[in-house]
């Protein structure tokens, strides 16, 4: 009884690890879109900033309790858009700053003008009026134009005699919060593709199954994938069929001056077998001596799984992508081999070439979101490109009220490459606009729409479908 009990709880235990996994998973995917990670950041920062404030004025008199209000708006500016026009450290200080010294000084002016102390001020409307008249022209005299210096202007009104006090708080306060700001964004913000998008840190030990009549090409893009990456290999994969077995099998059995064989079976799979090697060696040496990159080869008998021994040699060899060539019937669905492929946890890259091109520098990446699978093609698109090349990264939109937004969030992708990178936002249909500009581009990245549900395909078939006869190699990505 106890030793039953003890594997249902092991076996709960396993289940509960595969959800929090699961769930881990989904978490870093939803994280890897810009505005999702800037919600988050927000949520984290702002209230933990004003906080630090608030504990600050708790403990030094200097720290007005009258300067959060405009602190935590312009936080929340700061860190809600990084690459905004209020963004800036000095215009978030200076701002800030300036509106304060504007509000004091109309206090100071207001009470000259009526011959009363200071103090005898208070919510005047003259001083209100000329605060925010000051404030307007010293920031916009100054470039330091920011919303929230009314408002550090305006309070300066209830401080009562501590007008000065209240400046250096918004001095102090706004710089605290700018050095947070600027780390925050320079190390973390500004690197978040090395920290958040799985694929620059990974796929760089590639498995490419030489299987058709593209093999070779297929075998250069996987391996120029991997060399962008110091620790990168290639694994080139061949399945021996019945039919090289078979060939092999009779050279045992009926070649001339051929010795007898006890198990010809055996025999001619090894065969079979070292005969394959030897052509993906000379494959392997070719690919060595072009990119670079350390290549290994993998030989294996077919079954009625290809895809299945595909998988289990990128696992047998560490290799965390699949590079293969695209496969499709006659009805332009994928293969039941693809369909194995895209529906694994492995991450794959299916080529569709049409020609004799092994080197790919002028690159499109249409995307339809900011996802984890627009950004694993921007990722493979930079390792191609390399620093001569260019990326051209583009959506379509059915609206022109959908322009602003689909703007931003291509520059909010692209601020993450290294290559001379181009956005471009078309009112056309995706696939109209891929066919009419395919001939300026060596490589169009598409997604495998993995990530669709089978009701969404059927209203609206993935791109790679509806896109046919290009002047161009496709490549079609699925992200685990």
């Amino acid at each position: 009884m106890f030793s039953e009990l003890r594997r249902r709880l092991a076996a709960a235990r396993q289940r509960a690890a595969r959800i929090e996994r699961r769930e881990l998973r989904s978490f870093r995917k939803w994280l890897e879109t810009t505005s999702n990670l800037l919600h988050v950041c927000v949520l984290l920062f702002v209230p933990l900033l004003v906080g630090l404030v608030t504990l600050l004025s708790e403990t030094v008199d200097v720290v007005s309790f009258l300067l959060f209000p405009p602190l935590a708006s312009g936080t929340y500016t700061l860190f809600a858009e990084p690459e905004g026009r209020y963004s800036n450290p000095r215009t978030f200080v200076g701002g800030l700053t300036v509106g304060a010294l504007c509000g004091w000084a109309a206090v100071e002016l207001t009470a000259l003008a009526y011959g009363v102390p200071t103090s005898a001020i208070g919510l005047d409307a003259g001083a209100a009026a000329l605060g925010v008249f000051l404030t307007s022209a010293a920031t916009w005299a100054l470039d330091l134009e920011l919303p929230t210096a009314f408002s550090t202007a305006l309070l300066v009104l209830v401080t009562g005699t501590a007008q000065f006090a209240y400046v250096v708080a918004v001095a102090l306060s706004a710089s605290l919060v700018a050095v947070v700001f600027v780390l925050w964004r320079r190390e973390f913000y500004e690197e978040r593709a090395r920290y958040l998008y799985r694929t620059t840190e990974a796929d760089d030990h590639v498995v490419v199954p030489m299987r058709g009549e593209t093999a070779e090409q297929t075998a250069m893009l996987g391996a120029r994938i991997a060399a962008a990456h110091d620790a990168g290999k290639v694994v080139l994969l061949d399945v021996v069929d019945d039919e090289a077995i078979a060939a092999a099998e009779r050279e045992c059995i009926g070649g001339e001056g051929a010795d007898y064989v006890e198990d010809a079976e055996s025999t001619a799979e090894e065969r079979a077998a070292d005969a394959a090697a030897r052509e993906l060696e000379q494959q392997a040496a070719r690919i060595e001596t072009s990119v670079g990159v350390p290549c290994d080869v993998a030989v294996a008998v077919a079954n009625a799984n290809p895809a299945g021994t595909v998988l289990s040699t990128a696992d047998e060899a560490n290799c965390d992508l699949v590079v293969t060539p695209f496969e499709c019937d006659e009805d332009g669905t994928l293969t039941p081999f693809l369909r194995t492929l895209f529906g694994s946890d492995v991450d794959v890259v299916a080529l569709q070439s049409t020609g004799e091109r092994t080197r790919w520098k002028r690159i499109m990446v249409p995307v339809r979101s900011a996802s984890n699978v627009a950004h694993a093609m921007l990722d493979y698109a930079e390792r191609l490109a390399g620093r001569n090349g260019s990326i051209s990264v583009c959506s379509c939109i059915d609206t022109e009220r959908e322009r602003r937004r689909t703007e931003s969030m291509l520059a909010n992708l692209t601020e993450t490459v290294g290559t001379r990178c181009e956005t471009r936002v078309s009112r056309s249909s995706i696939e109209a606009f891929v066919e009419r500009n395919d001939a300026h581009y060596d490589l169009v990245f598409l997604g495998a729409s993995t990530d669709r549900s089978a009701a969404s395909k059927f209203f609206s078939r993935p791109t790679y479908e509806r896109v046919r006869d290009l002047d161009t190699d496709i490549a079609v990505v699925h992200t685990a």
